[in-house]
Order: structure tokens, then C-alpha cells, then sequence
């Protein structure tokens, strides 16, 4: 646990600058706007450790599968987001020099994130010799014009001689990710212009033997100020530049501006396309002052906050910890763009490969269900709709019926290269069943469950029917080899997650497919006898349980394990994963993150409160949270318990995960899908939302170091304001339609 920022409510902000601490720095500053984003380095040359990162969503490379034993069923390539074309730096000149912290003398620094308005900003005066520099940058992503990028550098002479500043203003294809295979670079130029104070740069990704696209980015840079352009010069083969500079008497001041439009071939598709759109998204944002952007940001956002902001009083970490999340978690994605997901590590890095995991249907739909419309949530189910293809393909690569969605992917497709986690851990095929299903309990709309939704259920249904077999000696059906949430362990036979929701998937989809009409059921080929089958599997589906100790058993042998708590591990040895051996990992009980309580979470209300706190006692004790997603069950599970000092201390390690480093993993980028974890811990958790038998449900309580909190919910065409403090619980309808709630136990009936 490491702590290097100040607690405010609204703002990430440091007085530090420690080289050591400057990627960890640079991960939590980072900033986005769905489109792209960027980590928080420095515009400026900065010559120690540093992890320049900007990444275009949607934008990726097949990188070749790379393993000594290739092994039938295995992905050919592992897809990954790349570092795009770096349209951030300049190179600022104070007497001729480079400015670069790193080396030079400097004071007054601070770094700044404004959550509430979504801008960066970063200030530090710079000595070398005489002369003294007072500098000060704002940087935004524009989440009103999404291809817009700005920096404003404010320039101060508090030296007591004159100094002449020079900004040298870059957009540079000679850029490298940290994780590919190879030394190589993914970027070809394709064109360039420059003149005194714009230039363009069209680059396009290298070719690839696999069929996916390659993608081609125009950035268009926009210089201006107070700075005057000096001669152009030599620009290398990769890069253009505009060089402008200033003289600067003492106490006088300065600034330059940098606006940037980056499009895509997502969008465009040919380079005359790219051009013509950028030329007109160009004109557009010169229709405003620097001032007139920065407002426009500040009014979007506001508007984001107004739905989904949580308020928490009496505790500043607990509010800074749930701003920072939301404000990181809209940074990445709003819903705006279909084609897009939320990848684990988003816009802060490239750990993970910035592809789709189970993450999103697992922990982003709830939070996305009830902050925005629905249509986003409906945008993240067709996404996966759109990519049954590929899991079709997925299943038959390991020679099997129906669909396996991805662990890992872009396009549909497998492309991650663990078998162990690739094709083991197929537990994810129920979470994007779960998710349908979630969804439709959530808003009521039986439309996408009956329609494509279903044509995902079948696929699923038909690959869970036949990854089972049938055990004659026990006259039971199985799942082995496989590897449950807790991917500290591999290759286990019936994991109890997993076979419990198999058995849920089929009895599911049977249950939706009462409800579709024949010429559905005709069009997908399914019929009696298959149904039939299913239930055959689920009225024979094993679940390992013991009933002397009373829990479900996480898989075959885990109780034959060395069983000692988490609390027997020395200290110095957490977390394990930086410390022991992989084979000792793998025979140690402890657990990653919640497994069997993965699945009670999921089905809470369907669980007697005897076996939910039997199997909690019984697990969390070995849990050792090394997964950023394990915090926010336990959060929740707690809750339900009644384990009040439990379920804070989880939601203070899933809010505040990156912030205080609690993994010591946050250098390389933050935990994006799990920031979803302290959301779900104060709504579902500390406020007990449910929605059982189509009635929304709250059983609350104040944490003892709170005062109260307050947050909204969107709910079938409603919007509500739930405020919690010590005197009680008040839900207010601002939106909608009466709606008749349970509050603690009690039917109210709310009128807007």
C-alpha cells in the first residue's frame, strides 16, 4: 500500500515528483474520452524512467502467438492495443536548453486531475543558471468534440533576466508499445505536411498474416499563442514539427497553445476520407477560444456527475476513492460507440492488451444499468451479439459444439494465449449468459432476450452440453479440466462455479425459449429432444458441497489442501504473486479472488442467509484479494451479512485500490473494470439494492466513519435520489412514473 497524493474530494493532486514514482504518477493522472485516452507523462522531455502511453479505442495489432510447444486449439496471434502515433510532446527550450525535470533544477511543482471537469493540469518553475521559468500546462481530452486533444503551456519569467522560450510542437510515428514480442514498431508513415504552425501526419499500422484490419490515423495539429514561428528545419522521417519561440523580459508572460484532431480509420475509410474529415473537424474546433473549450468540458461533465455521482460525507478517502473510479470508468467508456468495450487497464496502459474480458457483463453492466441509459447497457450486450461468429469458431478450435466466447479479444476471437486461462477458465460463458440475463431483470425488456439475446443463449446452452460428460459411476454430469475464478489454480475437476452456472445457462435458456415464437425456434434448429437433454443434464449436474461444514466445495480435492488462513502468511511474502513460486501457488489453498462466492453473488437472493454465511466464513479467511475484482464481492457479500466493519474494509480496498497501490501493480496502468468494484459495494453493498421479483429492494445502512451518502439510480424510465444517513433512509422519485419500492422490509409507493 502506497499513497503519493493528497486526499481531496474532486482532485488528484501532488506537490512530489519522485522519479520513482513517476509511472505510478503517470497511471493515476491518466485521462480519456471514450475515443482515446493518454497516460499523465509529461508533454516535455523528460529523460528518467517514464511510460509514455496514448491509445485509440478500437485501434490494435495482432502480435504472433509465441510459445515453445504450440498446442492444437492455441490462438495465432494475441491481440493488443498499441501506442499510437505520440501527438502529445513538445520539446519547450528555456536559453537554447531543453527543460527536462528529470535534470534540471525545478520548484513549486504540482500535478493537479480535476475529476469534476476532466482536465489535467500541471505547474513548476525551472532554474537554470540565472534564469527562471514559471511553467503551467492544461491538457484535456474533449468529451463534446471526441477527436479533439488540447494543451495550453503558460509561460512566466520570475527570473531576474530576460529569457527566450522555445516550443518545438510534435506529432511522432517513431513509437514502441513495452509488451510486443518483438523490438518492432506497428506504425508505417504514410504521408505528412507541415508549415509554420500545422502539420498533419498520416500513418498506418503494418501488415499482418491474419486477416484483421489494419487501421490508418491522421493527427492534425493546430499551434498557436503568443510564441511566434521561427524556420521550420530538418523534421526526421517519423515526425513533423513546429518550432515557435518568444523572448520573455522579466515578469513578462506567455502562452502556446496545442490542439490536436486525431480520426481514424474506424470512422473513415480511405485517406481522402481522413483528410476531408479532419480539415472540417479542424475549422470546427478553431470556432473557439481555448476558455470556450475548457467551458464546454466543464458543462459535459457536469452533466455526467449530475446522473451518477455518489456523495459520501463525513470521510474524504471514501469520496475521493468512488469520484476517481466513476470518473476513470466514464474516461474509458459512456456508451457512446458500440464497437467499443471496456478493456481491464482502459486508456492507462497496455497490461491485459486493452482487449474485452468477462470483466464487462460481470461487474460494468450493473453499474452502467443504473447510471445511464439502458441503451449502453444494450450496446454492451449487442457487442458480444455481433462477435457469436467468433465464439462459434472459438468452440470448434477445441473441437466442441455452440459458442465459447473470449477470455481475451477485439474482434470475437480468441487471442490470448494462456491455455490454462484461454481454454480452462470458460466460466466466462455464463457470465455472458448472466448479463442477458441481468439486463432483462433489470429494465423488463424482454425484447433483446427473446431476439438476438437468444441466439447467444442457444450458442452457450449447446456448448455447456457438450463440454459436460457423464460420469457412469457416480450417474452424474461433470466439468473437468477447467480453471474457476480463482486462477490460482489450474486444471481442476467441477469447479462449483462453473458447473453451477452451466447448470443455470441451460436451465435458462430453456425457460427463454417457452417464451420465443416457433419460427425462432425453427431458425436456430432447436427442438424438443435437445431441451430435453438439458434438463437431463441439469436434473444430474454435480455441484461438490459438504455438508458437515455446510459450504458448497470450490472444486474436487480443495479440502485435502494445507488449510491454514491467509493471516499464517508471514507478511513479507504478500502478495504472493510477487513472491512465490507459481507451483507454490498452486497447491497453497488460498484464492485470487471470490470463486464460489463469485457465483453466491450473482444469485444472493437464492441463497438461505445460513448458507451465504457459511461459505463467506468459510472462504474469505483464504482469500488473499490479489485480484483487483475481489474486493467489491466480499464488499457486497458482507453487507448482506450484516458484517458491517467487513464490508468497509473491502470497499476502502476496492475504492482506493489504485490510489493507495494496494497490489503494488498500479505502475503499469490502473484496474479500469474493477473500478466498477466500489460502486457495487456502496449500492448493492452499503444501500442493499436488489431487484427481486420485478420490485426494487434497499436495505441500508451508514458506515460508522460516514455520515451519510447519497447517489442516483435510472430504473425502468425513473431517475431516484437514495439519501442514507444516521436518521434514516429517504428515496425520492425525480423522474418518471410512480414506482413502488421496498424500503427495509416495507412497501412505499414514491410520486415525482
Amino acid at each position: 500500500m502506497k499513497r503519493i497524493f493528497e486526499i481531496d474530494p474532486w482532485k488528484i493532486i501532488s506537490h512530489d515528483l519522485n522519479p520513482a514514482d513517476k509511472r505510478l504518477q503517470e497511471s493515476m493522472t491518466s485521462i480519456g474520452n471514450e475515443y482515446m485516452g493518454m497516460r499523465g507523462m509529461f508533454e516535455e522531455k523528460y529523460s528518467a524512467d517514464s511510460h509514455k502511453g496514448i491509445y485509440l479505442g478500437g485501434v490494435w495489432f495482432p502480435d504472433k502467438t509465441r510459445v515453445g510447444w504450440w498446442k492444437n486449439g492455441y490462438p495465432e496471434y494475441f491481440g493488443k492495443v498499441i501506442n499510437a502515433v505520440d501527438f502529445v510532446s513538445v520539446d519547450i527550450k528555456l536559453n537554447g536548453e531543453s527543460i527536462d525535470l528529470a535534470q534540471d533544477k525545478y520548484s513549486d511543482f504540482e500535478v493537479s486531475l480535476d475529476m469534476q471537469k476532466g482536465i489535467l493540469t500541471r505547474t513548476y518553475t525551472v532554474h537554470k543558471g540565472e534564469a527562471k521559468l514559471k511553467v503551467t500546462s492544461t491538457r484535456f481530452l474533449s468529451i463534446v468534440l471526441k477527436e479533439l486533444y488540447a494543451n495550453r503551456l503558460e509561460f512566466e519569467n520570475v527570473g531576474s533576466v530576460p529569457v527566450r522560450v522555445e516550443v518545438a510542437s510534435k506529432i511522432d510515428a517513431d513509437v514502441y508499445n513495452e509488451d510486443a514480442n518483438y523490438d518492432e514498431q506497428f506504425w508505417n508513415v504514410l504521408g505528412k505536411e507541415v508549415s509554420a504552425k500545422e502539420g498533419r501526419l498520416i500513418a498506418q499500422t503494418i501488415p499482418n498474416n491474419f486477416g484483421t484490419p489494419q487501421f490508418m490515423t491522421e493527427m492534425a495539429m493546430f499551434n498557436s499563442g503568443d510564441l511566434e514561428a521561427v524556420d521550420l528545419g530538418q523534421t526526421a522521417e517519423k515526425e513533423v514539427v513546429n518550432t515557435l519561440a518568444t523572448e520573455l523580459a522579466v515578469g513578462a508572460k506567455a502562452n502556446f497553445e496545442k490542439r490536436v484532431i486525431v480520426t481514424t480509420s474506424r470512422d473513415y475509410e480511405t485517406k481522402a476520407d481522413l483528410d476531408q474529415a479532419t480539415s472540417k473537424l479542424l475549422d470546427l474546433q478553431a470556432e473557439k477560444t481555448f476558455d470556450q473549450l475548457l467551458a464546454d468540458q466543464e458543462e459535459a461533465w457536469a452533466k455526467r456527475w449530475q446522473k451518477a455521482d455518489v456523495t459520501i460525507s463525513g470521510n474524504d478517502e471514501a469520496q475521493q476513492g468512488i469520484r476517481f473510479n466513476l470518473f476513470q470508468l466514464f474516461s474509458t467508456y459512456y456508451g457512446d460507440d458500440a464497437r467499443l468495450n471496456i478493456g481491464p487497464k482502459g486508456f492507462t496502459g497496455e497490461k491485459y492488451g486493452g482487449a474485452t474480458y468477462w470483466d464487462t457483463e460481470a461487474f460494468a453492466v450493473p453499474l452502467y444499468l443504473a447510471t445511464a441509459d439502458q441503451s449502453v447497457t444494450r450496446n454492451l450486450l449487442e457487442y458480444r451479439y455481433k462477435q457469436l461468429p467468433g465464439a462459434y469458431h472459438n468452440a470448434k478450435q477445441q473441437g466442441l459444439k455452440g459458442a465459447l466466447y473470449p477470455m481475451v479479444t477485439f474482434n470475437g476471437i480468441e487471442c490470448h494465449n494462456e491455455w490454462e486461462i484461454t481454454f480452462e477458465e470458460i466460466h466466462r460463458n455464463g457470465t455472458i449468459a448472466y448479463a442477458i440475463y441481468n439486463y432483462t431483470r433489470y429494465t423488463g425488456d424482454q425484447e433483446y432476450v427473446t431476439h438476438d439475446g437468444f441466439d447467444v443463449l442457444v450458442g452457450i446452452a449447446r456448448f455447456w452440453a457438450d463440454r459436460v460428460h457423464y460420469s457412469q459411476r457416480n450417474d452424474k454430469y461433470m466439468i473437468h479440466g477447467v480453471t474457476g475464478p480463482n486462477e490460482y489454480e489450474n486444471n481442476v475437476n467441477n469447479n462449483w462455479y462453473t458447473n453451477m452456472l452451466a447448470k443455470w445457462c441451460l436451465t435458462y435458456t430453456d425457460e427463454i425459449a417457452a417464451k420465443v415464437g416457433e419460427d425462432k425456434l425453427a431458425e436456430l434448429g432447436l427442438n424438443q429432444a435437445e431441451r430435453d437433454k438439458w434438463r437431463e443434464i441439469v436434473a444430474k449436474m454435480y455441484l461438490p458441497e459438504d455438508e458437515e461444514l455446510g459450504i458448497f466445495v470450490q472444486h474436487d480435492g480443495f479440502l485435502d489442501k494445507d488449510l491454514r488462513p491467509v493471516s499464517a502468511i508471514p507478511a513479507d511474502q504478500l502478495p504472493l504473486n510477487q513472491n512465490w513460486s507459481w507451483d507454490h501457488i498452486l497447491r497453497s489453498p488460498y484464492i485470487k479472488q471470490a470463486d464460489v462466492l463469485q457465483g453466491i453473488y450473482y444469485f444472493i437472493d437464492k441463497f438461505s442467509p445460513a448458507q451465504k454465511k457459511a461459505n463467506f466464513d468459510f472462504y474469505e479467511p483464504f482469500t488473499v484479494h490479489e485480484s483487483s475484482l475481489s474486493p467489491s464481492i466480499h464488499a457486497v457479500l458482507a453487507a448482506d451479512l450484516h458484517e458491517e466493519d467487513k464490508a468497509v474494509e473491502m470497499y476502502s480496498r476496492t475504492a482506493r485500490l489504485d490510489l493507495d497501490n494496494y497490489n503494488n501493480d498500479t505502475n503499469d496502468g490502473l484496474h479500469i473494470t474493477s473500478m466498477t468494484g466500489s460502486w457495487l459495494a456502496i449500492v448493492q453493498g452499503f444501500a442493499g439494492m436488489r431487484v427481486i421479483d420485478d420490485q426494487l429492494v434497499f436495505n441500508p445502512f451508514v458506515p460508522k466513519d460516514w455520515d451519510g451518502y447519497n447517489f442516483h439510480i435510472n430504473f425502468r424510465g425513473r431517475l431516484l435520489s437514495v439519501n442514507v444517513d444516521k436518521a434514516g433512509t429517504k428515496i425520492d422519485l425525480l423522474a418518471g412514473d410512480d414506482l413502488t419500492i421496498k424500503l427495509n422490509g416495507t412497501e412505499e409507493t414514491l410520486t415525482a
